[in-house]
Order: structure tokens, then C-alpha cells, then sequence
């Protein structure tokens, strides 16, 4: 490791990024921090999560028709009263929340939004499996000080993002951040006997291509005949372009795109005919295909949605969903090739 090296806290690491920004006034730092308090609490009860009533169902549904966790409706909560009385944000919106969500007005407002969700990969919990918290950061577009919320100032393509990342919740606790502007991917690990993230992997990375491909294959049946022939194509072998590749698919969308961007490879979300309601494929534009997007950007690769990139998706609304391939740039090249009918494989 180099640069800062061990031992520098992501709280020292926000820092020097604001001081490499003249005009930077420390708001989003502040920001930044309360969301790391809230990730630790998360981390927390995720820790102890067989140990005490937090796991399984709450009997819920979501806006996505999805059952609600426990400790997902923990982990919502724990975000939105760690963030609403900072004084740097103008609304949230959430995974779990229908709409946005508004500060309260007893506390101060700032000129951020902040778009999450509270906790990926929840289907997971019970089996131990990581799962984790995706974030990501924008300014709004209006500098009225009107009162109402406009979802048009909340409604704006990723590459707008004034930084994203996660949290993943794992055999440790790591954050993965980025502030864009090449500023970097920069990963830190949690240490609970001094209870800080530390910088652990500095200047992520991610390799132009991979050796491994993550996809739902219970869901070959229901993809188009592009699709089909993109996961055949990974799974052929082929000495020359070095395939077959190798298959790896937790089913919680943080753990499989962290082990990408370290390893390389690409993960891919398709859009199938398996579920009428969801015709575009299962995961979120906001809260996480455009966080994500925007890490493997500045780590160099790449996320499309088949046809052209996530983060230049001009979105319709906060919980629309988009078809997501996402990873190593060449193998993402080659995927929204064959996707948009520019490639035939043979």
C-alpha cells in the first residue's frame, strides 16, 4: 500500500480530498461523516444478527413489492435519523420509501440529496451471505430557497452524482467511496478494537478484462435470444480469448460487484420476461445502478444498460429500474455490443 498508507482514517481521507477543492466548505464532509456513523450502527446489528430478533420477514412490502426485512427496515431507519439533522441535505429518498423524503422542519436544510439503499441483498441475511448499503450523493439543480420539494431537482442523470459508494457487511466492514473528478475509488476497512474505517485499499483499480461473469442463470428461460448467446458465450471454451469464464453469483448485488472490482469481470442484471411488473429487469437506477456506475467509472471500467451508459440515463422516476451490465470495460463493451444488435457472436 502507499500514499497515505495504513492507518489513515476515512475521516482524514474526506479531509484531503476537501482541501484539494478550493471552494469546498466542509458540508459534504460533514455529510459524508454521519453517513460512516450510520454504516457502523448497521454494522452492528448486522454483526449480531443471529443472536438477537432482527432476522427474517416484518410482513411488510415495499414500493418494489418486495418483503421487508427487519433489518432493513432498521438499517432505513437508522440512515434517515442519522442524516435528517445535519443541515446539508434538502431531502433523501430511499429503496424502502414510495416517496421522497422530506427533512424535518425543525432542522436545517443544505443543498443535497442523498439516494440510497439502506440495505442490499437483505434476501441474504439469514444465510450470512454479505449484504451491504449503496449510496449516492447529488446537489440539486435549484438554488430557490422554496420549501417544496421538486422531484425534478431530485431527478438527474449519475454522472451528476457528487459521489457514491457502499458499504458492504461481510467477514468485514468496508466502505468503498468515490468523489469523482478522478479523484479516485479508495476502499477502508472497518476495525472494531478502534471502532475506524482505515484505508485499506487505495486507487481501486478494476482489471480491463475478467475472468468471471455473474448472472441469475435460473433466469436463462426468460432472456432474449442476445442475452442468451452473451452468457453462452462466457461459458465457452476458447484458448484464445481465454474463456470459459468462471462463474460467480451470490445474489446480493454489493458482494458480486465488490469481488468484480477487485478481480475483474462483469455483472450482469438483464431485462426478462419473468416478471410483467418488471419488464426492465429487477434493480433501481438511482439507488443502485448509478452509485455503482459511478465507482466502476472511476475505477476504469464501464456499466451499461445494454444500449449506451447508466450514468448518462436521464431518469422518469425515483424508482425506475434498469437493465444492468456492469464491470470490466472490455467485457462490458463486448456485452452492450451484442445486447444492441452491433455484434453477433458466433
Amino acid at each position: 500500500m502507499q500514499g497515505e498508507g495504513v492507518g489513515t482514517t476515512i475521516t482524514q481521507h474526506i479531509l484531503s480530498q476537501q482541501r484539494k477543492n478550493p471552494k469546498a466548505t466542509g458540508a459534504f464532509t460533514t455529510l459524508l461523516n454521519e453517513l460512516v456513523v450510520a454504516a457502523k450502527v448497521i454494522s452492528r446489528e448486522a454483526n449480531k444478527a443471529g443472536l438477537v430478533d432482527i432476522l427474517g420477514a416484518t410482513g411488510k412490502i415495499n414500493v418494489q413489492d418486495e418483503q421487508v426485512q427487519k433489518l432493513d427496515m432498521f438499517a432505513n431507519q437508522v440512515i434517515i435519523q442519522r442524516m435528517q439533522h445535519i443541515g446539508q441535505l434538502w431531502c433523501m429518498g430511499s429503496e424502502e420509501d414510495p416517496d421522497l423524503i422530506e427533512i424535518p422542519p425543525q432542522y436545517p436544510k443544505g443543498d443535497y440529496i442523498l439516494l440510497f439503499d439502506p440495505l442490499d441483498g437483505s434476501s441474504n441475511i439469514d444465510v450470512n451471505v454479505s449484504i451491504g448499503t449503496i449510496f449516492g450523493i447529488y446537489k440539486r439543480r435549484t438554488d430557490s430557497r422554496e420549501a417544496e420539494i421538486l422531484l425534478s431537482d431530485v431527478l438527474q442523470p449519475g454522472i451528476k452524482q457528487m459521489a457514491a459508494g457502499y458499504f458492504i457487511y461481510g467477514s468485514s466492514t468496508i466502505m468503498v467511496y468515490t468523489t469523482g473528478n478522478e479523484t479516485g475509488v479508495h476502499g477502508f476497512t472497518l476495525f472494531p478494537s478502534v471502532g475506524e474505517f482505515l484505508l485499506s485499499h487505495e486507487d481501486i483499480r478494476i482489471p480491463e478484462r475478467g475472468k468471471i461473469y455473474s448472472v441469475n442463470e435460473g433466469n436463462y428461460q426468460y432472456w432474449d435470444e442476445k442475452t442468451r448467446a452473451l452468457v453462452d458465450y462466457f461459458k465457452t471454451r476458447d484458448k484464445e480469448t481465454g474463456r470459459p469464464y468462471t462463474s460467480r453469483y451470490v445474489g446480493s448485488l454489493v458482494a458480486d460487484f465488490h469481488r468484480n472490482l477487485l478481480k475483474g469481470g462483469i455483472f450482469m442484471y438483464p431485462a426478462d420476461k419473468k416478471d410483467p411488473k418488471k419488464p426492465s429487469g429487477k434493480l433501481r437506477l438511482m439507488v443502485e445502478a448509478n452509485p455503482l456506475a459511478m465507482v466502476v467509472k472511476e475505477a476504469g471500467g464501464y456499466a451499461s444498460n445494454g444500449h449506451g451508459p447508466i450514468l448518462e440515463i436521464d431518469p422518469g422516476t425515483l424508482h425506475q429500474r434498469v437493465p444492468l451490465y456492469i464491470g470490466s470495460k472490455k467485457d462490458v463493451d463486448l456485452a452492450e455490443a451484442v445486447i444492441s444488435g452491433k455484434k453477433k457472436l458466433d
